[in-house]
């Protein structure tokens, strides 16, 4: 087909969609479908667009597993926590390695006898328990840095010249550094917040419990507003700038919208939610565990950091549950000593041309983990890649296959693969279909599918002669023993 948007040549090389030629959007197939299958005297006389595009849909799910070019990659710094998030369109992975100064990637090895099990609680004679007031976040007292499962916005530059807001950990308490912001002619800070999901399955009411400081009013500068809920909703990871809630349009500065206790006074002290006044959370599945911290200034004169911090957090239950307890949320002792080993370290080096760091004196090692890469293993429940502890502070590349339907964007169809679509979604209709002619002509089309398909796997092979010649030419290498 030409450039039936119009596309001119100057347009498309001073553009930025290189190499979109190649390609048919989901959009289109479903359109042309309808104009070669759909009407009088066709095999499909009637049928909605919405039938047409869920059975495109499916078809994209599909044949993006082992006919399209699906793969995608993710690059990451992974954090102290040791884990990476599995990407939306995740199907599965193609390969997992670290990046070195050199560009160079290293294979990571998947750790298939570990994982991270659901760890029950249970009291001293191995019973299961299923006790009052039970703690229900992970890391509620910040020692293991302020890491996954909490979240929050990153902090932003501010306008006072080499300052920049600060979200972190000081002397065990999750703190939060203002400093002034002068936005439109006005002088306000940004407003931010920390949030960790809980699963309140089973849960009928919630206790919570905090020790917050808000910053005392200080030169123009007021006093520092500091929140900690219960909330429906997770924060905003974009900070926004906040002057009071009345003109402020991030949720950073509403109030959690089920339960919440508040410093707005300048003063340091220990406020709760209990007894009488426990939260009830029997209506939802899962809440947000919330912080969120802003102040207000009155001009743009000072400098000087305000600062709102928090500690000593506690959720708990107030009643016995009925689902399994856990006696570490979010972890297992498995993972915790995974984590925890320290494996060989990863080599970073080519000024030799050899790695042979124990002169050969390996008998006996199995050759999957006969290297010093580190490995990893994802687990599906909580949907994250787990790494070995060589592993923090690496570069690390996920390679993956998608399922083409993360995004609009993504929803288009190699050239080469239109009839493989047109075949599986006419097959897909007629063989659903209660009439008898459409029962008739499935068989065809099943053939007709399976056949398209195979013909779209060869030609998106990218199989070229001369690269595998290359290749095969290093079988007649004498091999020295």
């Amino acid at each position: 087909m030409g450039l039936l948007d119009d596309t001119t040549l100057q347009q498309y090389y001073q553009g930025n969609d290189f190499g979109s030629y190649q390609f048919t959007s989901l959009d289109d197939v479903i359109t042309q479908f309808q104009i070669a299958y759909v009407g009088d005297n066709k095999i499909i006389p009637k049928i909605k667009r919405a039938d047409i595009a869920f059975h495109a849909q499916r078809a994209m799910q599909e044949l993006s597993f082992d006919t399209f070019k699906s793969c995608k990659g993710q690059e990451i710094i992974v954090p102290a926590s040791l884990q990476m998030l599995l990407p939306h369109d995740y199907v599965n992975y193609t390969k997992i390695s670290w990046v070195d100064s050199a560009g160079i990637k290293h294979l990571l090895y998947p750790a298939s006898k570990t994982s991270n099990p659901f760890s029950i609680k249970q009291d001293s004679l191995g019973n299961y328990t299923f006790a009052i007031g039970d703690p229900v976040l992970v890391n509620a007292d910040f020692e293991d840095t302020f890491a996954d499962p909490w979240f929050a916005n990153n902090a932003a530059p501010n306008s006072v010249a080499g300052t920049l807001d600060e979200i972190g950990i000081v002397d065990g308490a999750l703190t939060f550094t203002h400093y002034r912001l002068d936005f439109g002619g006005n002088t306000m800070s940004r407003a931010y917040a920390a949030w960790q999901a809980i699963d309140v399955s089973g849960i009928n009411y919630l206790e919570i419990s905090a020790a917050g400081v808000s910053a005392a009013a200080s030169g123009t500068a007021l006093n520092g507003v500091l929140y900690f809920g219960l909330s429906t909703t997770p924060g905003d990871l974009i900070s926004t700038t906040a002057q009071s809630i009345s003109n402020a349009t991030s949720t950073n500065v509403d109030v959690p919208d089920i339960a919440y206790v508040e410093w707005v006074d300048g003063t340091s002290s220990t406020k709760s939610l209990t007894g009488e006044d426990a939260v009830d959370v029997s209506a939802y599945s899962t809440v947000y565990v919330i912080v969120k911290s802003y102040l207000d200034y009155t001009t743009n004169i000072s400098t000087d950091a305000s600062i709102n911090s928090i500690d000593n957090i506690l959720v708990t239950n107030q009643e016995a549950p009925d689902s399994l307890q856990t006696s570490t949320p979010g972890s297992s002792t498995a993972w915790s000593n995974y984590k925890s080993g320290t494996p060989s370290e990863n080599q970073d080096d080519y000024q030799d041309d050899t790695y042979w760091p124990l002169d050969g004196s390996r008998f006996g090692l199995d050759p999957q983990h006969a290297q010093a890469n580190g490995s990893f293993y994802i687990d599906c429940v909580s949907g994250k890649i787990h790494f070995s502890s060589n592993i923090a502070g690496k570069t690390v590349i996920l390679d993956y296959i998608s399922d083409s339907i993360g995004t609009d964007g993504e929803m288009q169809v190699h050239k080469f693969a239109e009839d493989a679509m047109y075949k599986w979604i006419a097959y897909a209709i007629l063989s659903t279909s209660s009439l008898q002619m459409h029962q008739q002509l499935a068989p065809r089309f099943k053939k007709e599918r399976f056949a398209a398909v195979r013909t779209a796997k060869l030609r998106l092979s990218n199989i070229k002669l001369e690269e595998l010649t290359q290749i095969l030419r290093g079988k007649s290498k004498q091999i020295k023993h």
